[in-house]
């Protein structure tokens, strides 16, 4: 299910130990093998996905505080769209569905924004309190496709945003719904790299 790209993208993602610029990244692909669960995670190497297939899958960094999860849960509404849904959004019961999890959680911005191959409902937030002991922002996208209901979130201390957030924008703009989406959306390849001699 997962596959190293030999290709060097230059995409700008940062780890704590480096400023936030554009440098020569290696990724991960993750591909879903189950016909009814489709869906395409690109994300920089570093990062090491676990969950089971048909499960939820998260990503994390191992020297950054960041982590990513990727659900997939049926969907029933055939008009559902991320427009409505940005406009139908009830602000108050997503702050306390998040504040269980992170007590003192306050909604941000919301809109949407774009996968690969849909438009996602996105919003963000803030706590103080959590469980990693540090504030967090959590950044969330929403999208259905074909009766299935897709939701990504990134999790990450609010203090390491600026190294951070380009890559969790950058899993998000080339998160696909579909298992053979291509890389890379906002990344421009570089020349293969040699084998090694």
């Amino acid at each position: 299910m997962n596959s190293k790209r030999l290709l060097a993208i230059v995409v700008s993602v940062s780890t704590l130990a480096l400023p936030a610029t554009s440098f020569a990244q290696n990724l991960n692909i993750t591909r879903s093998i189950l016909p009814d669960q489709p869906y395409t995670l690109i994300y920089p190497e570093v990062m090491v996905a676990s969950g089971p297939p048909g499960g939820p899958i998260t990503i994390n960094h191992p020297n950054a505080p960041l982590q990513c999860d990727l659900t997939i849960v049926p969907a029933e509404d055939p008009n559902w769209s991320a427009e409505a849904a940005v406009s139908a959004i009830d602000r108050d019961a997503v702050t306390g569905a998040w504040a269980e999890t992170f007590p003192g959680f306050a909604l941000g911005e919301t809109g949407t924004k774009s996968y690969q191959d849909a438009t996602a409902l996105y919003y963000e937030g803030t706590s103080e309190s959590s469980s990693m002991d540090v504030p967090i922002t959590l950044v969330h996208t929403e999208t259905v496709r074909e009766n299935r209901g897709y939701a990504l979130d990134c999790i990450y201390a609010t203090s390491v945003a600026e190294q951070v957030r380009p890559a969790v924008e950058f899993i998000i703009a080339n998160f696909s719904t579909r298992s053979d989406a291509d890389c890379c959306v906002g990344a421009t390849p570089e020349a293969e790299q040699a084998p090694p001699q």
